[in-house]
């Protein structure tokens, strides 16, 4: 058995032809429509990056229970199972965030791994000396941002197409895959940052979509919310911007068809796995908000594109519509390979549905640590905010007391506690730290509803008391099933279900 999961950081839905676009040049994406399942309610669950890889790798929500950090010394890794069972697990990836604090216990869970340097504020290439940045335009990132200047000293190294780290993964993937592909029992995971802002692209992709080389280039969106004379001012920057993350998503296409092409040529559909997938989209002017986190998790963030190719399955070239997220990928790849999946995963195997028309689940939840707690049931998007202003209490359970570059603050680590353990944990006892602050604050916006039947677009927040009512209870029940800590249930004014 052998599989390969080609993952694209901030791939949005609504940007490929696959799920209707019409306007964005990405025929390699189009061609899995043939060969792959097209899942058609397929979800993100912890935002953003390394909490959807804690996911990718235990099966387990990790929002609830921790912000943005690494692997924990209690988690399982369905990686780090195949590796047990014989299954040779290589990853190649340009995502930075690997390399950092919060992130710097996955890859170590793979047989072994190569990295590529340089994206976004990669503290790579030294800083000192002159980085000034001249582009004025409002709506980029401000010119003072250390990861805006990191990523100027990152692009003096950037010559040609071939040096940008994410083609580089591309390269020694295919490398992997002409030493390996008559090989058996392994699993090779690619992971580029791109098309993740800043949409950094090569002319000739910005030539498709006819945009000009200019000071004021819009690649590098600030997190914000746009009021209404904010989105009519800047109602064509915003179309300027869209275009240029569709240019990047055009390059990531042709490396894309690199891999398809390889495919094709040594018949590996007749015998190997293949997953393109996401950790979640983007904002780029819809709901009036730009970027993600600080948002609301619209449709546009976490409703994600999903791809899978599973040899001579009779749903090849065909779409299901179960409702299904990224924890359900350690068991899917754990029946693949004939291993025994972790017991206590909140996901369900992607082959209960392929197979035998199995949902693999009624509900879901999906969030940001501190932010709303969403629920979806197929029909209604419920996004609970905290019921205080002051967002507490807001506590993690970590043995990893890190956040994305450094530590957690002074103050939290003086009042942690020991927390004795639960399913959550696997049964091992952790730190219970509190926090003071999270990256969003969802009491200023305040609980929405929106109906999925009429109001697809969510552009119209449900105002019914009595469903509200029916989604708290929904909620909270679910929020019970996957062990969410009593905290959570407090800071949401669920005290009386407890």
């Amino acid at each position: 058995m052998k599989a390969i999961m080609l993952m694209f950081d901030t791939l949005s839905k609504a940007y490929l032809p696959n799920y209707g676009n019409n306007w964005v040049q990405a025929p390699n994406f189009d061609r899995l429509r043939e060969k792959c399942i097209t899942f058609d309610n397929f979800y993100g669950g912890s935002m953003p990056c390394m909490p959807a890889r804690r996911e990718l790798h235990t099966g387990k929500y990790n929002f609830l229970h921790r912000c943005w950090g690494p692997l924990e010394a209690f988690d399982y890794s369905v990686f780090e199972k195949l590796n047990q069972e014989n299954i040779y697990t290589h990853l190649i990836t340009d995502h930075s965030h690997y390399f950092e604090d919060g992130g710097a216990t996955y890859h170590n869970r793979y047989s072994s791994w190569e990295g590529f340097r340089g994206q976004e504020g990669d503290r790579w290439i030294p800083r000192l000396g002159d980085w000034a940045d001249h582009n004025t335009q409002p709506l980029n990132k401000p010119a003072d941002s250390i990861s805006r200047i990191q990523h100027l000293a990152n692009r003096s190294q950037i010559k040609q197409e071939s040096d940008m780290s994410s083609v580089q993964v591309i390269d020694r993937g295919l490398d992997f895959l002409q030493k390996n592909h008559e090989k058996d029992d392994w699993f090779l995971q690619l992971e580029c940052f791109d098309p993740h802002e800043p949409f950094f692209v090569p002319e000739k992709y910005r030539d498709l979509y006819r945009l000009t080389e200019t000071q004021d280039i819009l690649y590098w969106p600030v997190y914000q919310h746009l009021s209404a004379e904010d989105k009519a001012q800047y109602q064509g920057d915003i179309a300027e911007m869209q275009k240029e993350y569709a240019a990047l998503i055009s390059m990531c296409d042709y490396h894309l068809g690199r891999v398809l092409d390889f495919m094709d040529e040594q018949e590996m559909w007749e015998d190997t796995l293949l997953i393109v997938n996401t950790d979640h989209g983007f904002l780029l002017g819809e709901h009036n908000w730009l970027g993600k986190n600080v948002a609301p998790m619209y449709e546009e963030i976490v409703h994600i594109p999903f791809f899978m190719h599973v040899p001579h399955h009779e749903l090849n070239g065909q779409r299901v519509d179960g409702l299904c997220q990224t924890i359900d990928l350690p068991p899917t790849l754990a029946e693949y390979f004939g291993i025994e999946a972790f017991e206590n995963m909140d996901g369900r195997s992607l082959f209960g549905l392929i197979n035998q028309q199995k949902i693999p689940h009624q509900s879901i939840l999906f969030g940001t640590n501190g932010g709303h707690v969403n629920l979806f049931d197929g029909r209604y998007t419920y996004m609970k905010a905290s019921a205080n202003k002051e967002n507490l209490p807001l506590v993690n359970y970590t043995l990893m007391p890190t956040v994305i570059r450094g530590f957690y603050p002074e103050n939290s680590l003086k009042n942690l506690a020991l927390y004795e353990g639960d399913s959550f944990t696997n049964g091992f006892p952790c730190l219970k730290v509190p926090l003071n602050t999270s990256f969003s604050n969802s009491y200023e916006i305040g609980s929405l509803i929106f109906d999925h039947q009429t109001d697809p677009e969510q552009d119209s927040p449900i105002k019914d008391r009595e469903l509200q009512k029916q989604l708290d209870q929904k909620l909270v029940q679910k929020m019970k099933d996957v062990g969410a800590p009593l905290e959570e249930f407090i800071r949401l004014g669920y005290e009386d279900t407890i």
